[in-house]
């Protein structure tokens, strides 16, 4: 089974682009993220003609989650994480997938550091921990997927140095990360590829693409039993160069239909 996570920078003006990458990578469920569309404004008959049922959590000209799937229509299980019912922000998703449970997420940004939108980042990153421990409690196999906005070490941006003032990479964000995966969680791309300089995100300005000069804020995040099933993690990176695309490239992951490491 093929996972996926790909924020597409507003789903209609790149529609073209987030197309010809379905149909040449084939995923099997995807998790979008900034659809910048109000929800009656989502393509959804183009999806379903690419050969993908689909639920959405829209927002006019901001944020957005989606969970595209070939493999049988996504179940809503939630949209909005709990614990703040005055927040409106179309930031997650939650969905019963083919047997897997599939939270797709889009962290707020939190610049400019300090001020209230990196408060309500941390706020936000704290709910998202309390529910992820109650899925882990839950004991179903369980994948959160999507852009994060954090970069957890400084082997996941270029040049680091550059970034210690950043919302993306402040200490209290990088350790709500690993307060985290502390739970329980794998992080997949990283445990595939341990060593490798690798990112998902590279800007638009200053040839930051051309440059290799990016930064790694896309993850998906395996439950214990999912990442015993774990045998493939890659950027599509190529993406990334297309005309006309996201400044993010789609993330995959690929998991045996049983356990595949002790």
């Amino acid at each position: 089974m093929k996972l996926a996570t790909y924020n597409v920078n507003g789903v209609n003006g790149r529609l073209p682009v987030l197309l010809r990458w379905l149909e040449a990578s084939r995923p099997d469920v995807v998790c979008l993220q900034e659809l910048k569309a109000p929800e009656d404004k989502f393509p959804e008959a183009a999806i379903n003609d690419a050969g993908y049922e689909a639920i959405w959590h829209g927002q006019k000209s901001w944020n957005g989650v989606a969970i595209l799937s070939r493999v049988g229509k996504p179940v809503e299980t939630r949209r909005g994480l709990p614990g703040d019912p005055d927040d409106v922000h179309s930031r997650y998703i939650e969905a019963a997938v083919n047997g897997i449970l599939v939270g797709g997420l889009y962290l707020p940004n939190g610049n400019p550091r300090p001020g209230p939108k990196f408060d309500y980042k941390l706020r936000w990153f704290d709910r998202l921990i309390d529910h992820a421990a109650e899925l882990l409690a839950s004991s179903m196999p369980v994948v959160l997927a999507g852009d994060f906005n954090v970069m957890p070490t400084e082997h996941d941006v270029y040049k680091p140095e550059r970034w210690l003032d950043d919302a993306l990479f402040a200490p209290e964000v990088r350790a709500a990360y690993f307060r985290l995966l502390d739970q329980g969680w794998t992080d997949s791309l990283r445990t595939m590829h341990p060593g490798e300089t690798i990112y998902t995100f590279w800007d638009y300005f200053r040839n930051a693409y051309g440059r290799d000069a990016g930064l790694r804020i896309d993850h998906l995040l395996l439950s214990p039993s999912l990442a015993d099933r774990l045998v493939g993690a890659q950027v599509d990176r190529d993406v990334r160069g297309w005309v006309k695309t996201s400044d993010h490239a789609p993330v995959w992951i690929e998991l045996a239909d049983a356990p595949s490491r002790c």
